[in-house]
C-alpha cells in the first residue's frame, strides 16, 4: 500500500513548521517541503523538527523553492504525485503590508497562483489553502461568536487584502478546474520558534528584558484577539484532511446544487484582550509589566480592534481543540525562556 504523500509550502515559516512536525508525528506520511527561505522562512525552524528523529529525516524532502515563480517541468518530476496539498506560504505581517503593499500583495497573489496551477497538474486529493480570520474584517467589540463561514469579506488593510484576493482565485479554480479545495481560516497564531515581529514572542522579550511593551487601544478600549497554538490548527488541518471530502462545484447537496468550496473557521473559544494577555505572559515569566497605551487610530492606518471566528461547521464535525489556550500559551512562554535564541 503506497504511503499517504504531501506537499507542504512554507515549511520553514512559523506554521507550517509545526504544521510538519504534527505529520511527522501522528502519521506516517511523508512530506515534500518547499520554502524560498527568502522571507521570514528559516531552515534553522526544519531543522530543529528533525533533529534527533532519523524516520522523519527519511520522511521529508526539502526543497527551496520560490513559489512567486511557476514549478518547473523537472520540479514538477521530482515531486511526483500528491495526496495532499497544504498551501501555508505567505507574507503574513501586516505592518509591512501597510509600509510596502504593492510588493506584499504581488507576492501573496503569485504564491496562490502558483500553487493552484500545481494542484492542476499533480491533482491532488485535497488542496487546503491557509487563510486569516482578518478577511472578514473586524468584530464589534461585544461579539462573543465571531464570523460564521461565508460571512462578507472586508478587509480592512492590504495583508487582508491579499489573502482575500488568494481565496478568490482559489475558489475561481475550484469552479473552473475543478481543483478540490478546502479553505480554513484561523486566527492569531502562538508557539515556538515564531519570529518577534509578532504580539507575543515580542511581548516575552520585552518582559523578560525589562522594556515597555506597546499595546494598541485606550483605556476601556483594549483590543481582543482569540489566540491558538499552531499545534492546534495543523490538528484541525488533519482532522479535515482524514475526515471532510472536499465538496464539487455543481453536485447536488440536501438543499440544491453546490456552489461553493468548503471554509472551515479554526479558532480558539478564549476572547482575550492584549493588555490581559500580556498579564498573563510577565505572570508566566515572573516578572512585572511596563506597558503604555498607544491608540492604534494614529499609529496602525487599517488596524481593526476586535476579531472573531465562529467555529461552529468545525465542532459539527466533532473536532475539539486538543490543548487548552491557557496551557498553550504556559507551554510557549517557558520554551521560548528556554531557548533564548528565538528571542
Amino acid at each position: 500500500m503506497a504511503v499517504t504523500k504531501v506537499l507542504l509550502t512554507g515549511a520553514g515559516g512559523f506554521v507550517a513548521h509545526h504544521v510538519l512536525e504534527h505529520i511527522l508525528s501522528t502519521t506516517d506520511w511523508d512530506v515534500v517541503a518547499t520554502d524560498s527561505f527568502r522571507h521570514k522562512g528559516k531552515t534553522d525552524r526544519i531543522w530543529e523538527v528533525l533533529e534527533g528523529h532519523d524516520d522523519w529525516r527519511q520522511r521529508t524532502t526539502v526543497i527551496t523553492h520560490d513559489l512567486t515563480a511557476p514549478f518547473s517541468e523537472q520540479m514538477i518530476n521530482r515531486i511526483g504525485y500528491v495526496d495532499y496539498i497544504l498551501a501555508v506560504a505567505s507574507e503574513s505581517h501586516v505592518d509591512r503590508s501597510i509600509d510596502e503593499p504593492v510588493p506584499f500583495i504581488k507576492n501573496n497573489v503569485d504564491i496562490a497562483l502558483n500553487t493552484l496551477e500545481l494542484a492542476r497538474t499533480v491533482k491532488p486529493k485535497v488542496l487546503q489553502f491557509v487563510s486569516t480570520d482578518e478577511v472578514y474584517g473586524p468584530v464589534t467589540a461585544d461579539d462573543d461568536h465571531g464570523h460564521p463561514e461565508w460571512a462578507p469579506i472586508l478587509p480592512s488593510n492590504p495583508y487582508a487584502g491579499s489573502k482575500a484576493a488568494q481565496e478568490a482565485i482559489a475558489i475561481s479554480y475550484w469552479r473552473t478546474y475543478g481543483v478540490p479545495l478546502q479553505i480554513v481560516n484561523c486566527m492569531n497564531m502562538i508557539g515556538e520558534r515564531q519570529d518577534t515581529e509578532k504580539y507575543v514572542p515580542s511581548t516575552i522579550r520585552k518582559v523578560y528584558r525589562g522594556e515597555k511593551v506597546t499595546i494598541h487601544g485606550t483605556p476601556g478600549h483594549i483590543g481582543t484577539r482569540h489566540y491558538l497554538h499552531t499545534r492546534n490548527l495543523a490538528d484541525a488541518m488533519l482532522f479535515l484532511l482524514k475526515n471532510k471530502t472536499p465538496a464539487k462545484f455543481g453536485e447536488n447537496s440536501y438543499d440544491g446544487a453546490i456552489l461553493r468550496p468548503d471554509r472551515f473557521n479554526i479558532a480558539s473559544p478564549a476572547k482575550i484582550d492584549n493588555l490581559e494577555l500580556a498579564q498573563m505572559i510577565a505572570a508566566e515569566i515572573g516578572r512585572p509589566l511596563d506597558y503604555e497605551l498607544v491608540d492604534f487610530h494614529r499609529t496602525r492606518p487599517g488596524h481593526d480592534p476586535h476579531y472573531g471566528l465562529d467555529s461552529g461547521a468545525l465542532a459539527e464535525l466533532s473536532w475539539e481543540m486538543p490543548v487548552p489556550f491557557e496551557e498553550s500559551l504556559r507551554r510557549t512562554v517557558k520554551w521560548t525562556l528556554e531557548n533564548p535564541a528565538w528571542l
